[in-house]
């Protein structure tokens, strides 16, 4: 589990220069069980009308193509 932690913090460290300059950004959460992983939405991007995007187009698919074993991307809420 702490190499898959240290794969999504890396593709969340690739998207964050990003999110940065449009406000925003993201942390990890957790990764459940079942391979998915939750991340909390911070500043500009909570709320945003493009997150579900830079969700799915952005982490996600960095993801894929590290850990394939994860499933999906949800983001939080407080």
């Amino acid at each position: 589990m702490e190499e898959l932690t240290h794969k999504v913090n890396t593709a969340i460290e690739n998207l964050r220069p990003y999110l940065i300059s449009d406000g925003g950004d993201m942390e990890l959460v957790e990764i459940t069980n079942e391979n998915m992983v939750k991340v909390r939405l911070i500043g500009a991007c909570k709320g945003c009308s493009m997150s579900p995007m830079t969700l799915k187009a952005g982490l996600e698919e960095a993801l894929k193509s590290v850990a394939p074993e994860i499933l999906g991307v949800i983001a939080i809420e407080d």
